[in-house]
């Protein structure tokens, strides 16, 4: 992918979204697609905060310059072109990521790695709204993940050893940007967390599901991932040995692909049908064949039933 024009300096209003671009600039070659709406995320939100004022509308237009380039180099890419598989494809990855530092930070392996990890999902959370408000989930899952990244960050460089799984959250803080740590770092930070607002990230996902994407229990990062791994894991081999992937069963039913005569669907079911394919198409970029074929068979089982 040839090299975008560099950018000017981030005008002080726009603060709040340089960890975007940031994100945006350690995607370039590792995932343009995530970079692609990392700057749209950027560029929407700074056309909010101030349009007008020279800096910023220079900085705006320099970024513009930059998404048309991008979009021009990845025009014959679904996931730009078609908003359905963008969506997927980002909301896969985010959740790769998140699923790394929770696992983790599960196995009281902390690291910088984790802690990044952790962070960057939350800001990938945060360029999801370009295709339309949260869910639920997502909302929950950004506001932990930036909260453990805070929390495990403070401990660490307090030299104190972070509680592993979900902890309770403070509500009373709020996070702020960490430039040098990569993560947020909150004003003051209890020694303990609070348990006045506990929250496991598991228990948002049944069954291993995530915004409608079945995902296998202790999935592995993306491989994007930083591959940076602590001393004390133990890790004593450079090999990666591929992980057994365990294949739900298929539906009996669902041989017989032939719809019911009776079965009407209607422009949502369409959608939806196409959504599962889309969701099943973005996994196997992970080679997560599990997610694949529990999306498929959805998929499936609504365009021959009309249920789900």
């Amino acid at each position: 992918m040839a090299a975008l024009a560099p950018l000017p300096p981030l005008p002080p209003q726009f603060k709040s979204i340089q960890h975007h671009l940031r994100t945006a600039q350690e995607h370039d070659k590792r995932d343009p697609v995530v970079a692609y709406y990392c700057r749209l995320y950027a560029m929407q939100t700074g056309m909010k905060i101030d349009s007008k004022t020279p800096e910023c509308r220079k900085f705006l237009s320099k970024l513009m310059d930059q998404l048309e380039a991008l979009k021009k180099q990845l025009g014959d890419n679904e996931a730009v072109t078609q908003e359905i598989v963008g969506c997927a494809h980002l909301e896969n990855y985010a959740l790769k990521m998140f699923l790394y530092a929770d696992n983790e930070d599960r196995a009281g392996r902390f690291h910088k790695n984790m802690i990044k990890s952790f962070y960057t999902a939350s800001l990938l959370i945060d360029v999801i709204t370009v295709f339309g408000e949260l869910t639920d989930e997502n909302v929950k899952h950004r506001k932990y993940a930036r909260w453990k990244a805070t929390y495990i960050h403070n401990c660490l460089k307090n030299g104190e050893t972070p509680q592993a799984g979900p902890v309770g959250i403070d509500e009373d803080n709020d996070v702020e940007e960490n430039e040098d740590a990569g993560a947020s770092s909150l004003p003051t930070q209890p020694s303990q967390p609070s348990s006045s607002s506990s929250y496991d990230p598991s228990s948002s996902m049944p069954s291993g599901g995530y915004t409608g994407i079945q995902i296998p229990p202790g999935a592995h990062a993306p491989a994007n991932t930083p591959a940076e791994v602590p001393h004390s894991t133990g890790v004593t081999s450079n090999t990666i040995q591929p992980t057994p992937q365990t294949i739900p069963a298929i539906d009996p039913a669902l041989f017989s692909t032939i719809s019911q005569g009776d079965v009407r669907l209607t422009p949502e079911d369409f959608a939806r049908a196409q959504k599962y394919c889309k969701y099943a198409g973005s996994a196997l970029q992970y080679e997560d064949v599990s997610t694949a074929v529990q999306n498929l068979q959805k998929a499936l089982k609504l365009l021959t039933t009309g249920r789900e």
